[in-house]
């Protein structure tokens, strides 16, 4: 009985330790629940605040005019814009430089385009010159900036397709072969029912008359160095504001020949060249004394064509000079691609082996025009 006593009497002391329990449990729920809402009115406050932010500020005050800036872009976006375009770390480098110092918040559109590509980077290479310290952090700057441009350049042509003459935007140059004669020559238009060239002139200076009817081809490289050819007639002649034209039938049998590498500028510029021989002994080039005079037609970071009387063999080694607008000398050790003869003139196709870096970027800046 007395043990009995005993277990009933605990009973009061356990229910009295299970009440304290309970309390404590239910205090500890309840500033949890308190925590939770003090957090929930935080960030409902801070969302508010970020949604009324702008009518909040004064107009005139800065971080309203920084908050209605350029949104900037994330290396990620531009990662993912070059990663098919072969950039390395310094050509991603640069371009982040040309798109973030321009205030660009759409680096996908600018580098859709060639025009907004092309007006970025000639404000860039501006740039480069009045901030640079020295001649060699100038070049080497220039160095990664025309890189880059050249691989955005590459990108343009295995994206493009032209399939109509239709399309041929007007001042391309061309190459009009009738009769095994190449003439070089310029799409004045391609809008109408013809496609309107420039009426060449044969080595004495008279203009050639073609019948009508005669077959001929032309072979192109656009703007963007996209290389075409087609096969076409001649229709007639016309005069036009640009000049003596022939008319030539439109196609749409559009041939497309592989890509030059590097953009090409039409130039009309006063060269030298000298031929490069090796010498037997030693191995080593050796250049001769006696210059060769010509004019360059165009002209890439890749190459050049020159037009010249001199007598020139295919394979032949060439190093090319000639005097860029602000003085300073260019020159190139080349290799002769190929040849081809217009009267008494030999057309040379050069093709470039090594260009110092100075005259790398001088013949960039000159085929992107550039330069003032």
């Amino acid at each position: 009985m007395n043990i009995l006593i005993g277990i009933l009497s605990m009973f009061p002391l356990q229910s009295a330790d299970m009440s304290q329990f309970w309390k404590a449990k239910n205090s500890q729920s309840s500033d949890a629940q308190y925590f939770a809402i003090g957090i929930g009115i935080v960030v409902i406050a801070l969302i508010l605040l970020n949604v009324f932010k702008d009518k909040l500020q004064p107009k005139g005050s800065a971080k309203h005019i920084a908050t209605n800036g350029p949104r900037r872009f994330s290396g990620f976006t531009l990662h993912r814009l070059t990663n098919d375009m072969g950039f390395n770390r310094e050509q991603v480098k640069m371009l982040d430089y040309v798109l973030r110092s321009g205030s660009v918040n759409d680096p996908e559109r600018v580098l859709s385009n060639p025009s907004l590509v092309d007006q970025h980077f000639k404000r860039t290479y501006r740039l480069i010159e009045r901030t640079s310290s020295s001649d060699e952090e100038l070049n080497e700057r220039l160095s990664v900036l025309f890189s880059a441009r050249n691989l955005i350049e590459a990108h343009f042509q295995d994206n493009s397709s032209t399939t109509s003459t239709r399309q041929i935007p007007e001042k391309t140059p061309a190459v009009l072969t009738i009769d095994k004669v190449n003439y070089p020559v310029k799409v004045y238009s391609s809008k109408g029912d013809t496609l309107i060239v420039e009426n060449p002139q044969r080595s004495a200076g008279s203009r050639i008359h073609p019948p009508s009817g005669s077959k001929a081809s032309l072979a192109l490289y656009t703007k963007s160095s996209k290389a075409f050819s087609i096969d076409t007639r001649v229709l007639g002649t016309t005069d036009t504001v640009d000049g003596p034209a022939l008319q030539l039938a439109h196609s749409g049998q559009i041939k497309k020949l592989s890509a030059r590498r590097f953009r090409r500028r039409q130039v009309i510029i006063d060269t030298g060249f000298y031929f490069v021989f090796p010498d037997p002994k030693t191995k080593k080039s050796v250049v001769e004394k006696k210059r060769n005079a010509g004019k360059i037609m165009d002209i890439s970071i890749g190459g050049c064509s020159i037009k010249t009387t001199s007598s020139v063999n295919q394979g032949q080694r060439v190093k090319v000079e000639f005097v860029h607008n602000d003085g300073s000398t260019i020159a190139a050790l080349g290799e002769v691609l190929r040849i081809s003869r217009n009267g008494v003139n030999t057309i040379i196709h050069a093709h470039f082996l090594k260009v110092p870096r100075r005259s790398l970027n001088s013949i960039n800046a000159m085929v992107y025009e550039y330069e003032e």
